[in-house]
């Protein structure tokens, strides 16, 4: 299926291409600015390297590296010049892209965001990271759910963010509300890398679903960031893997979501998304359709509390040198009520 990396596009193929960002710093207004031209540049060498790319993925933190900085004068706006430079990008190179921003939030910590954007320059796509990676990222929870957009040749496509893959229910969420492709955004270092494979094939497997995935590549002088673009046929199984981890390698494949399409509804064994809803359907018509998970329910009713709860040690940022935060979810500042 993988078409020699896209090289050879079948007429359903939608060509993803991966790129393993080489890890930056930036701590001015003018290292952001060199940045946006480092990822501005590498959108076309991404057109020039494949004639068939229909979508280019750069990695989280591709624009601001992992300092975790949260100085407004190098966060984001999505009418800022940044992303208007993205736009442009994917206009001159007739490509689609998807982009990571630290987005400015006037009324907490800033959003840690995901945008995609198709070839005439528009944002189809805006997604705040659900779950930041605790205790080290200090951005504020998201609050735009998940969304899923049609994407070249009508695929439907999903965004996630990095820590987001590791909690089985985002990549259900995205299949549920019918992503047939899940990309997966990371600034992951080493230590992760296991964890970040496996993860990987299970999100796909267990939605019928395509996941393309990749992490910032190299060294800051501080972390060393993995690369590891993957992506995963919606059976598991491995269809592209940048397993060197060479900075800025661009890792390309083909995918089918009309074969996504094809599995989802004609799977008997192991079509998963569809059995949760309908449990043991040859025992009893039409299956179980209750909801037997203690967790779910509880989730609902702002509940949630696990046996071991009061024995948790790390519950803030504050191991990683963040203050302890007095603000309620949904509570704005003090500065910005005003």
């Amino acid at each position: 299926m993988n078409g020699l990396g896209g090289l050879n596009k079948s007429e359903q193929g939608v060509v993803l291409g991966l790129v393993q960002l080489q890890l930056p710093t930036v701590l001015t207004p003018e290292d952001l600015a060199a940045q946006t031209r480092v990822i501005v540049e590498m959108v076309g060498k991404a057109r020039r390297n494949l004639g068939t790319m229909d979508l280019v993925v750069f990695p989280e933190y591709a624009l601001h590296g992992l300092s975790m900085d949260i100085n407004p004068a190098i966060m984001c706006r999505i009418d800022g010049p940044e992303v208007a430079a993205f736009r442009q990008a994917c206009i001159d190179n007739r490509i689609w892209g998807c982009f990571s921003i630290m987005e400015l939030n006037p009324g907490g910590m800033p959003y840690n965001t995901g945008l995609i954007i198709d070839d005439e320059g528009e944002i189809r796509l805006n997604y705040r990271k659900l779950h930041p990676w605790v205790p080290v990222e200090p951005w504020e929870p998201g609050d735009l759910g998940i969304p899923v957009i049609e994407g070249p040749k009508g695929a439907k496509i999903a965004l996630i963010i990095c820590h987001d893959g590791m909690f089985p229910e985002m990549a259900r969420e995205c299949a549920y509300k019918g992503a047939e492709i899940m990309i997966r955004t990371a600034g992951y270092t080493a230590p992760i890398r296991q964890s970040w494979r496996f993860t990987n094939q299970a999100n796909a497997f267990q939605n019928l679903m395509v996941t393309a995935n990749v992490c910032m590549c190299g060294s800051d002088g501080s972390f060393d960031s993995m690369g590891e673009g993957m992506i995963v046929n919606f059976d598991g199984t491995v269809i592209a893997h940048g397993e060197t981890g060479r900075p800025n390698e661009i890792i390309t494949a083909e995918v089918r979501p009309d074969l996504v399409r094809e599995a989802r509804i004609s799977w008997g064994v192991e079509n998963n998304i569809y059995q949760l809803g309908h449990r043991a359907y040859v025992a009893v018509k039409g299956g179980a359709q209750d909801c037997p998970y203690t967790f779910m329910h509880d989730l609902v009713a702002g509940t949630y509390r696990l046996p071991w709860e009061d024995e948790v040690k790390v519950v803030d940022g504050t191991s990683c040198g963040f203050p302890a935060p007095t603000r309620l979810y949904g509570e704005r500042t003090k500065q910005a009520a005003e």
